[in-house]
């Protein structure tokens, strides 16, 4: 029988690689070594264990989901903060935004995400130290509004991927203003806003009009986190909770987070799931590498971006921890247990 040699292969590209039966070979032009060997393995043992490991890529299957682009890479902090703007915005797509606050800022830089439905925004967290998120944001809304043939800025809705510091203090700038709603990062509050019956396995709700984006509750890295799927594009926020760098939980809330991350597998699995996006970038391009605590520029840095492949690696590890917390490096992310 002939063997088909293909070059080591993205996650995304592995199935299809798997149903021709094709063997990975280990290109000496930029494959490394380690996930040549994880692919050979993965596809040797079969089309079923390709699919159970990785994503396909959704936009395949669903041609009906809003697409979008991402950049090739971010602006962090630096080298020179001088001339560094305070945000970086990016439209992943006309009713999608990605905020990224500087490095020069405060050195977390976490992401925030501005959905437009036709009749409600969505803001996802308000930033880290001197963040003057509203001063941002509500220009981007009305200019939407007004792109969209609104006659007035339509309401916007702030929410939080959790409680965290650097992910609520612009919080302030939004306080008391016509046509806002902020839900504060409490699970109470959360079950209120979303219609979340029972904390956390049920699944709340929220149509901004024309989009619903489905609130998945995942206790562990903080107790009030959340994941948001906007149905539309087929993207999932995951918050602190899965993003490329030291994924960090306590002890006493490790069994709460290994809860939490087999539900947004068992919650993706018949969904589409175009990317995943997490809050933060703290991994390097290369395999098993971060940026340590506090660096503001990180010219190499990991893609925001994920698949669902990331999120199936992760469950495995931690299935296989067996309720043990303990670290562990995987090529893209480490999961970080702190007493």
């Amino acid at each position: 029988m002939n063997i088909k040699i293909c070059r080591t292969a993205v996650a995304l590209n592995l199935l299809w690689l798997a149903t021709m039966g094709c063997q990975v070979e280990d290109q000496a032009d930029g494959a490394a070594g380690s996930d040549a060997a994880r692919t050979t393995a993965v596809l040797a043992a079969g089309p079923n264990a390709a699919l159970s490991q990785f994503a396909l890529p959704d936009i395949e299957i669903r041609s009906d989901l809003e697409l979008g682009t991402l950049p090739e890479g971010w602006r962090t902090g630096g080298p020179d903060c001088t001339d560094m703007p305070r945000w970086q915005v990016h439209a992943y797509n006309p009713d999608f935004y990605i905020l990224r606050q500087s490095g020069c800022i405060h050195y977390e830089k976490p992401f925030l995400y501005l959905i437009f439905g036709e009749e409600r925004a969505l803001l996802e967290d308000t930033g880290a130290g001197d963040a003057d998120t509203a001063a941002l944001v509500l220009p981007l809304v009305e200019q939407w509004s007004e792109r969209n043939g609104k006659d007035s800025p339509i309401p916007l809705t702030v929410v939080h991927s959790h409680s965290h510091g650097d992910h609520v203090a612009g919080d302030r700038g939004f306080d008391n203003l016509p046509g806002v709603a902020v839900v504060a990062a409490a699970v109470g509050d959360i079950q209120v806003a979303f219609g979340i019956e029972n904390w956390p396995s049920d699944t709340g709700q929220i149509d901004l009009g024309d989009r619903v984006l489905d609130v998945i509750p995942i206790p562990g890295h903080d107790g009030a986190s959340i994941a948001l799927y906007d149905r539309a594009t087929g993207v999932l926020l995951t918050g602190d909770s899965l993003y490329p760098g030291r994924l960090y939980v306590g002890y006493n809330n490790f069994r709460a987070f290994v809860e939490s991350n087999q539900r947004l597998v068992d919650f993706t699995r018949d969904r589409p799931v175009a990317h995943i996006l997490g809050t933060h970038i703290e991994q390097t391009r290369t395999p098993f590498v971060d940026y340590p605590r506090g660096t503001r520029y990180q010219p190499d840095e990991h893609t925001l971006e994920m698949s669902r492949g990331l999120l199936l690696e992760l469950n495995g590890a931690l299935i296989d921890l067996n309720g043990t917390p303990e670290e562990v490096a995987l090529r893209d992310l480490t999961l970080f247990p702190i007493r």
